[in-house]
């Protein structure tokens, strides 16, 4: 295979609120951390193991103003996207690095109509993909709404496997 591949497909909790930096000419870049999990059993102690990895998720633009808008700590999300890497000198003088995910399609997977009326039309199941001419598609009311279980990509917390 002569091509190469850079993605990244993550779904996982927001540790804290979306913190969006506006730009003179109409651009945006929106900024969040990703916890992902990754649970197993111990197989000579017994005991349940959980791992806590957490990803610099970047979204820019239109993206990043429908995270802003919709997204806020704790909530579950779906993100694909790309690994950049970036560097830059800190206030005293070290070089720095990070490896951020930078995101072209996300799917919120937070269920925000729980304990409200059924009148209520919330982005729970939305998606937006920055490639894509329809910026965000919300769910019409006539539509049946699947739960995160029912997604093949989800993963259940109860294996005991470690991988």
């Amino acid at each position: 295979m002569s091509g190469t591949l850079n993605k990244v497909m993550l779904i996982g909790h927001l540790g804290d609120d979306v913190k969006v930096t506006y730009f003179e000419g109409g651009g945006a870049i929106g900024r969040f951390p990703l916890a992902t999990n990754d649970s197993y059993t111990n197989r000579q102690t017994g005991e349940r193991v959980t791992n806590t990895e957490w990803h610099n998720i970047v979204v820019r633009n239109k993206g990043a103003e429908i995270c802003e808008k919709y997204l806020s700590k704790g909530d579950k999300v779906y993100v694909e996207g790309r690994l950049r890497n970036r560097q830059w000198q800190g206030e005293d003088g070290v070089t720095r690095y990070t490896t951020e995910v930078h995101v072209n399609d996300f799917t919120f997977l937070s269920n925000k109509n729980e304990g409200q009326g059924s009148s209520m039309q919330g982005p729970s199941q939305s998606s937006y993909n920055n490639n894509a001419p329809q910026r965000a598609q919300q769910p019409s009311q006539s539509q049946p709404q699947s739960t995160p279980q029912s997604n093949s990509f989800v993963q259940d917390d109860d294996d005991d496997l470690p991988f």
